[in-house]
């Protein structure tokens, strides 16, 4: 008790000179701080026990994997931006019985979307779209649509990043129009939509709206959005190998797609992406683990905010604009994690990707994908710069709890800890200067160190003798520690 309230103290303090030292948020490269430090992680042998838990891991997508019927498992664990373990599990082709490795190439169905996103945010980087433009701005067949309210706002594109545009939910019609055309979408458009609320209200998942994303990227950057995408995301990652039609992926490459039924396995029939058409913008690319865990990658090194030179195809800050929870969807006090314990978890949309946060504290960013044949999810602790990514080729493949399981399980053997941020330079010379007028706040009105309006929100005389009383409880101090961190 008796540090909290000293600390409260300094906190009010500490919010008091912070708002005299705000910066805007475009401040130009030489104003900026040298000092600020995004922070680290303590433990420097922190991979080294991460490593004790591979066999594990290996041994929980076996089993996963044999007990849900899936005829091939691939995943990968990436920590501090890089892939650090990958395994893999019986076949892509049962047929031929080729084996799944870290290269073989699955559809990977809405895990898709996120990519969709951050092609919307770079046009947006770019100058070439703003979020809250209309969508009928860049889409003629949405104007004059039957909106449900006369006081509905206009669909916009930060609408339908974040499901939030008032489409009906579309699992699983959605997954069956991979291969629709652009003109086929604009006469379902044509036709007029039906909305389930007004645009904003409510979050339900829409395939559509990230198919009309899809459009929306063609249109500005002026050519598909599968070429945008592959020449200003995929290339400079270095995913080479991956795809948007199945047919150009190498036959001895590429995962074939399976349902589980009456016993045994029956191969799905594989969708094509249509070249002039937009619904692949939702879920029809493909990749491999190798080549996605470089976009893991991505992600996790967004975090922390940092002063380091953008090496990515999109600017850090957008990536982490991404991770955002723009759009609550959800509150499970009773949530159960697979261990058996009881978890509180509420839950949000980003712009791709859903966010949630535990009764722990710990933030994950996610997406599953799920697709005739084909079911996969990947999740990322950024503070904790962990991820897992699985791939399976069962139709609706259930990868959500077991990525769950094994980040908590790798989290709890390693005994990871979150980064942690380091004291600012100027905040520790504050603290030292606080310190010097402490407890009697001796001269404090006249030291410079609080705002004007410090004194007014709390009295002096009140703060002599509640720091008089704190002190006399703790007895003389003698120094102050500055904590740096890692």
């Amino acid at each position: 008790m008796r540090k909290i309230t000293i600390l409260a103290i300094i906190s009010v303090f500490v919010i008091a000179c912070n708002n005299q030292q705000k910066q805007n948020p475009t401040t130009p490269a030489a104003s900026i701080d040298s000092s600020y430090q995004g922070g680290g992680f303590a433990d420097t042998n922190r991979l080294e026990k991460i490593r004790q838990a591979f066999p594990l891991i290996e041994r929980m997508y076996r089993e996963h994997a044999q007990k849900n019927n899936i005829p091939g498992l691939a995943f990968g664990l990436v920590v501090d931006g890089k892939l650090v373990y990958a395994g893999n599990y019986g076949y892509t082709d049962i047929a031929k019985k080729t084996v799944v490795t870290s290269s073989s190439l699955f559809r990977i169905a809405s895990m898709t979307k996120s990519f969709t996103a951050m092609a919307i945010l770079r046009l947006r980087d770019e100058g070439k779209l703003q979020l809250d433009d209309a969508v009928e701005k860049y889409i003629s067949a949405m104007k004059g649509q039957p909106y449900p309210t006369a006081d509905a706002p206009l669909v916009t594109v930060r609408h339908l990043l974040t499901h939030g545009a008032g489409f009906p939910e579309d699992n699983p019609w959605g997954d069956r129009q991979l291969a629709d055309t652009d003109k086929e979408l604009e006469a379902f458009l044509k036709e007029g939509i039906n909305f389930s609320n007004a645009p904003g209200v409510a979050y339900e998942y829409s395939n559509l709206g990230y198919a009309l994303l899809g459009k929306i990227i063609t249109k500005v950057s002026g050519q598909p959005y599968q070429q945008y995408i592959r020449e200003n995301i995929w290339k400079p990652l270095g995913m080479n190998t991956s795809s948007w039609e199945y047919s150009d992926v190498a036959t001895d490459k590429l995962a074939h797609g399976y349902r589980w039924i009456n016993g045994d396995w029956r191969e799905e029939e594989l969708l094509h992406d249509t070249p002039d058409g937009s619904w692949g913008a939702m879920g029809s690319m493909i990749t491999s683990i190798e080549e996605f865990s470089r976009y893991m990658a991505l992600h996790l090194n967004a975090w922390p905010a940092s002063s380091a030179l953008e090496s990515g195809p999109v600017r850090r800050s957008s990536v982490r604009e991404m991770h955002h929870p723009w759009r609550f969807n959800g509150f499970n006090p009773r949530y159960r994690y697979p261990d058996g314990r009881t978890c509180a978890v509420t839950s949000a949309y980003g712009y791709g990707l859903g966010w949630l946060m535990d009764c722990e504290g710990r933030v994950m960013v996610s997406h599953s994908g799920g697709l005739p044949g084909f079911g996969s999810q990947w999740r990322i602790l950024p503070d904790y710069g962990i991820g897992i990514v699985a791939f399976g080729n069962r139709t609706y493949s259930p990868m959500t709890n077991i990525n769950l399981q094994v980040l908590d399980t790798v989290i709890r053997l390693a005994q990871l800890e979150p980064r942690q941020v380091p004291v600012s330079n100027i905040l520790a010379q504050k603290q030292q200067e606080l310190m010097t007028i402490l407890p009697n706040w001796e001269n404090a009105e006249a030291s410079g160190l609080f705002a004007e309006n410090f004194f007014a929100d709390y009295p002096i005389d009140s703060l002599r003798k509640q720091s008089q009383i704190l002190f006399d409880r703790i007895g003389p101090i003698q120094k102050s520690k500055r904590n740096d961190g890692p």
